[in-house]
Order: structure tokens, then sequence, then C-alpha cells
């Protein structure tokens, strides 16, 4: 009898092993099939994790991404840039500016890439020095060391915005850039002036405690209120892919809203991703790019056509480019969310 109750026990033990086993496996097995269905797609940044990226960590990690049926996976840009990745197809979607993506909208080195949203709505970039310098406005650059990246556009820019300050830009120390610490070098008086994005390495100095003046480019000028920077796209995958497409956007849209209203958890999400960052530089940025990502537009990532277009026309007057640039090069709002 005793052997006869241990043998049913042990077979209803292996009945509901069994049983389990099963439910797991068809578990798995929607899992797997649920993950084969979904879009894969690729997303490439344009530098290291930072609180211009924020939405797309949030998109990921709140299921939004998931929501529409596409699976993201997010890596890091190659030397030569995002574009060259979403040029050739390898990656879907990646982030740009629409200066340094110029080669790649127009002239020889044409590929099929175009911006499809703002990131931020308007140029937070400008010159930072240390308060009390007299840089802060451009024409006391003369006679102070400025760390140039050596290229046309970013020197024609500055020279414009001296040049309508009554400055003489021949007078501007211009030294080969090696910064890679804002706050170091100006400490250090390694360099004098810098060119910033505010939203990153001008809060670092605020964060830092380094006391700064600071002017935007786009407050000297309105043709510098270009877009930088944007989320690029590979035309010819949007054109097969359109739903798809509208679909990333949309999911976007919705972890950059978040990022907006909750700028405090947004920044949790982003550490999360990325635990190498300054916490306190990491939130005080939040804070900062929470007012920039949509600033005065009802339509996340919206490109003014007007605004776009004054920039590379601008490009075109003073002939910084290889070959004529046509209106309406580069971007794209009919993929975006209304």
């Amino acid at each position: 009898m005793k052997k006869l109750l241990a043998l049913i026990l042990a077979c209803m033990m292996l009945t509901a092993t069994l049983a389990a086993c099963s439910s797991q496996q068809k578990t798995d097995n929607k899992a797997t099939a649920d993950t084969a269905q979904k879009t894969k797609v690729t997303f490439v940044l344009d530098w290291t994790p930072n609180t211009n990226h924020t939405g797309l960590y949030v998109a990921k990690d709140k299921g939004y991404f998931d929501e529409a049926g596409i699976e993201v996976e997010i890596v890091q840009p190659p030397e030569d840039g995002a574009e060259a990745l979403v040029g050739s197809g390898k990656a879907q979607f990646g982030v740009s500016f629409q200066d340094s993506m110029l080669p790649a909208v127009a002239g020889d080195g044409k590929m099929p890439i175009e911006a499809v949203a703002a990131l931020v709505q308007h140029n937070t970039s400008g010159i930072i020095s240390l308060k009390g310098k007299g840089m802060d406005k451009p024409k006391g650059l003369e006679g102070k060391k400025y760390a140039t990246w050596d290229l046309p556009i970013e020197k024609a820019t500055l020279k414009q915005v001296v040049e309508a300050d009554g400055g003489d830009f021949s007078k501007v120390e211009l030294i080969p850039s090696t910064v890679t610490d804002e706050v170091s070098a100006l400490q250090s008086n390694t360099v004098d002036a810098i060119w910033v994005f505010y939203g990153w390495a001008g809060v670092a100095t605020q964060v830092a405690g380094l006391e700064t003046d600071y002017f935007a480019f786009k407050d000297i000028d309105p043709v510098f209120d270009y877009y930088t920077p944007v989320v690029i796209g590979n035309s010819d995958w949007m054109q097969s892919n359109p739903e798809v497409t509208k679909a990333f956007l949309e999911a976007l849209r919705k972890g950059y809203e978040f990022a907006i209203d909750k700028p405090d958890e947004a920044a949790d999400i982003l550490l999360a991703n990325a635990p190498e960052l300054d916490k306190t530089l990491v939130k005080e940025s939040q804070k900062y790019m929470s007012k920039e990502y949509k600033s005065d537009v009802e339509r996340w990532g919206y490109i003014d056509p007007a605004r776009w277009n004054a920039f590379y026309n601008w490009i075109n007057k003073n002939s910084l480019f290889t070959s004529e640039i046509p209106e309406n090069t580069g971007f794209n709002n009919d993929y975006l969310p209304q």
C-alpha cells in the first residue's frame, strides 16, 4: 500500500511538473513570437548618451516602442558619424545636426538621409568664457584664445557675429581645440572662449560653481537659429516603411513629452541606462532641456522650413559648400505625429 501511494504521488508530481513546463514553454514561445513579429530598428547616437537623448531612453524604458510593435537597438556612432550608418542602411535612424549633416544631404557625397524630427527646437549653442573677461559680447573675443575645430561653417559663423558686433575677427586667436572638459579648460586658462551647447556644457559650469559669461548665436543673428540636434532617417527605408516610421516617431514623441512633463523621473531613466554620467549634471541639465525640446511649438519635432532654409541659404551666400543647396533639402515633416 505504501509503495502504491508513493507511486501515485510521484505520478502526480510528474504530471504537475510537465504541466508547468508546458505552460512555461507556451509563455516562452509567445514571447519569442512577439519579438519575431516586431520590426527591428537600429538607432545610432551622435555621441555618448546625454540629455539630448533622454526621450529615446524613456520611450524604450516605458515600453512605448514595444506598444508600437518596434524593437529598438541603441548603438554608439562610428568615427565617421551617425550619417554613415543611416545612409548605408545599417541603421534606420540616428541623431545628427543641420550643419554637420550637410555633406550627406547635398553635393557629391549625398546619401539617402533626411531629418524627420527636431529634438531641440532652437539652437542652444554659443560662446562661453570666464565671467568678467570681456567676452559677454562677440567683439570681446578680439585678442582672446578661441578653441577652434577649424571648420569652415564654424569660423564663418564666428566671423559674422564678431563683425556684426563691430569687432575684427582677424584679431581673434584661433587655437586647435583639445577641449574635453570645458570647466577645466576655462579654469586653467588653456583657452579663453569655447563654443558649447549650453544645455550640457553650460550647465556643467553652473554645477561646478564656475561664474561665466555666455552669448548665444541665435540671439546675435536669427539665421543661426538652425536645427541642432535632429533625428535623421534613411529615406529609402522610410519610404518603404511609412507606417513603421510614423509609429516610431509617435513612440519617440511620447518619450520626449514624458521628459518635458517629468524631468526628474526622466533623468533617472537616463542615468539607469548610462550610470557613468554625473547625477547632478544630468538632473540639472534635464531641467534645462525639458523647456527646450518643444519650446514654443505645439507639435513635437516640427521643423520650420523657413528657418531650415535660411541657414542653408546663408551657406550658399557665403560659398561654404561645394555646390548650391536647393530649397527644402534634407528634412521632411511628413512622418511626424499630428
